[in-house]
């Protein structure tokens, strides 16, 4: 739609505009009569029915018959019965419906009753147009069905579909839940820069910025870890950060470039107290928000009650694919990403290339909620090695619906080792391998003063929302995904 090519209906629309200021109404008034939600109205009807009062919503239906009309309104909280008659507005007033439409937004002062069908209803004596609409609204009894139309137009999916805006209004409950559950536990909400001078904390490319007064490069953060880590350092022994994040990389049912993440960080605790915190945290949020503990994804039924299963990575890649790492040699792992036409990085390092098999052939198979423990150090440049093993860390990522929702350890307060473990990424960045973590020297400096032994977990809130919520991709349950540029 544009107002320089108009569509015919659009173009009555405009036209009735014209009229409505040539009668001297302002169409777009800047306030409105509104004492009382829809939702209170209905929730205390009978109280209200010897009462004159002003609500206001969008008009949904108009139903004429000659001297009155029936319309139903709805401001967002629910929707109402309206009637307007001649007797009551004047002939003038009355007259001025034939300029409203489907879409419009009306306020109206008037008295609730009941109609001899038992629906209940306003009676109008005034009214205001409080928002012309000049493009018709979708037919809200088809809705809208392409997926990129309700992506891309996100205010017309949630105004046409029912579902679609209780999956948000869900979404917001999980979020809710989240810090609910964390705030009951002793943990303090923080927030550490989404600008930074450097980006760590994950395996990402950045989006980078210039501040003009500085004259430096800025990088959107990539997580927020290190900060949060900071706060470990300087005395805050429980701290979560609920926000955004932001990656230059693909799209696809699983990512988007901006996303929601829960980081969150425990003095004196390790990966499996985190392990622990984490089971607990999806089923309490789970429960809080959608009311169960077990989901149907599908049509796969997903017990979040049951205790969550434990599984090696080398274990469940032996079983899928049978191959035995890390005993098979790069060039027979290689070898085999071929043959399954799994894409890879020729110059990728031998666990990278072991992580895409991991990703093809196991990850989808990973429906009951399982922690994968047991990640090789050079994949985990923040983590504590395991006693039993120094190759491997104490890290575990937790799937659900052949999703990863979380990746937490114990975190690595070792400032030498660290520092060791940033010149390994070094190494690998100056080879070309850009997703790797800087060398944040102030980090190490913090870690210097002595950080405590502490475990700490990431989880993606908008995959947890899709598996909850039974929804095919983190597209549908971001109000405003990133879309490719419409073609024209």
């Amino acid at each position: 739609m544009s107002l320089l090519k108009p569509t015919e209906q659009e173009r009555v629309r405009i036209e009735k505009l014209k009229q409505l200021k040539l009668k001297g109404i302002n169409p777009y008034p800047a306030r409105v009569p509104y004492e009382i939600s829809i939702k209170e109205i209905l929730s205390e009807f009978r109280q209200f029915t010897e009462t004159e009062l002003s609500t206001a919503g969008r008009i949904l239906s108009i139903r004429s018959h000659g001297k009155s009309t029936f319309m139903d309104i709805d401001d967002g909280t629910g929707k109402i019965q309206i009637y307007l008659r001649v007797d009551d507005l004047g002939e003038d007033r009355y007259g001025l419906i034939e300029l409203l439409d489907i879409g419009d937004f009306i306020s109206v002062r008037g008295i609730p009753f009941l109609t001899r069908t038992g629906e209940r209803t306003i009676r109008v004596h005034s009214y205001i147009l409080a928002g012309k609409s000049l493009h018709p609204l979708p037919e809200k009894w088809h809705g809208i069905k392409d997926i990129e139309t309700k992506a891309r137009q996100r205010y017309l999916d949630t105004l046409a579909n029912p579902e679609s805006k209780l999956l948000f209004q869900t979404r917001s409950k999980i979020i809710q839940a989240i810090r609910k559950f964390l705030d009951s536990r002793g943990f303090l909400e923080v927030e550490t820069p989404i600008l930074q001078p450097l980006y760590g904390g994950a395996f990402a490319r950045p989006f980078i910025t210039y501040h003009n007064t500085l004259e430096m490069n800025l990088y959107l953060r990539i997580a927020t870890e290190l900060y949060l880590k900071r706060l470990l350092v300087g005395g805050f022994p429980k701290v979560y950060e609920i926000g955004k994040n932001f990656r230059n990389e693909g799209i696809d049912h699983n990512h988007n470039p901006e996303f929601t993440a829960l980081e969150v960080y425990q003095a004196f605790s390790d990966f499996e107290g985190m392990m622990r915190l984490t089971e607990e945290l999806i089923r309490f949020v789970a429960k809080e928000s959608i009311g169960k503990e077990s989901i149907s994804y599908n049509e796969e039924n997903i017990d979040l009650e049951q205790p969550f299963r434990r599984r090696k990575l080398t274990e469940l890649i032996k079983e899928k694919t049978g191959i035995n790492v890390p005993e098979t040699k790069k060039e027979e792992i290689a070898a085999y990403c071929q043959k399954e036409r799994i894409e890879f990085n020729e110059n990728a390092s031998y666990w990278k290339l072991v992580d895409e098999i991991f990703k093809h052939k196991v990850e989808p198979e990973l429906i009951q909620p399982t922690f994968v423990v047991e990640y090789p150090v050079e994949t985990s440049p923040l983590a504590k090695r395991t006693e039993e093993n120094p190759n491997f860390v104490e890290r575990f990522e937790l799937f659900i619906a052949g999703r990863e929702l979380a990746n937490a350890f114990s975190e690595l307060n070792n400032p030498i080792e660290q520092a060791e473990r940033f010149l390994e990424q070094q190494k690998a960045r100056e080879s070309g391998d850009v997703a790797t973590e800087s060398f944040d020297e102030d980090f190490l400096l913090a870690l210097e003063y002595g950080m405590p032994p502490a475990g700490g977990m990431g989880l993606g809130i908008d995959r947890l929302i899709t598996v909850l919520t039974g929804a095919n991709s983190i597209r549908e349950v971001i109000l405003f995904p990133l879309l490719r540029r419409k073609q024209r």
